[in-house]
């Protein structure tokens, strides 16, 4: 069985996506294992709570919550990390214990529009901003690099005169279920290599 770990701080769209692909077949032979959220009040943790998926709720004001999510980790010893939306970077000394097995999604097609300061709405206002026609997602490994791990997959939207944060969001977000999937059922097959910053598939 392929034991997911997915760290989230919000609404968890992606998260119950990758539920529902593997309730249907669609990813099959896998399962999240757990949820680690650093957000109380964030509905994925609900999402969890209603598919059975065991979840622990870290309080970043402690000192030691990265620490005691490296515990976590170490105890479930999972095939990926899944980053769905998490609000927080990961150290360094968490990265290098989990060498390509940590993916990230990210709401822009990288390497526009990432690294620090880029997550959420901010994303999207920037893009409108920048007057782009295109934008989409990223499913990447992570590094060091924040936001700039090599890429296992992009979807593309168009960005229309009229969108809105809100409006071009939920248009990445379709694009987004899909990417994850797909990313997920890759990384099991394992039929891929990777070079520089390019996932090569086999």
């Amino acid at each position: 069985m392929f034991s997911i770990v997915v760290l989230a701080s919000g609404n968890g769209s992606n998260f119950q996506a990758v539920v529902d692909a593997i309730d249907n077949g669609v990813i099959g032979n896998a399962k999240i294992s757990k949820l680690i959220s650093n957000n109380k009040r964030a509905y994925v943790l609900e999402r969890a709570r209603e598919n059975g998926i065991e979840s622990i709720i870290v309080d970043t004001k402690n000192s030691d919550y990265n620490k005691i999510i490296s515990t976590v980790l170490e105890a479930e010893n999972p095939d990926i990390i899944l980053l769905d939306g998490y609000m927080r970077i990961l150290p360094d000394y968490i990265i290098d214990r989990y060498p390509f097995k940590i993916i990230n999604l990210h709401p822009s097609l990288l390497p526009a529009f990432g690294g620090r300061g880029y997550y959420g709405s901010k994303v999207h206002e920037a893009v409108i901003k920048s007057g782009t026609r295109y934008s989409g997602c990223t499913v990447h490994f992570a590094t060091n690099d924040v936001d700039n791990g090599p890429i296992i997959d992009q979807r593309i939207v168009e960005v229309t005169d009229d969108d809105t944060p809100e409006s071009l969001e939920e248009k990445v977000h379709v694009e987004e279920h899909k990417s994850l999937v797909y990313s997920i059922n890759l990384i099991m097959t394992g039929k891929y290599s990777i070079n520089g910053k390019r996932v090569l598939r086999e």
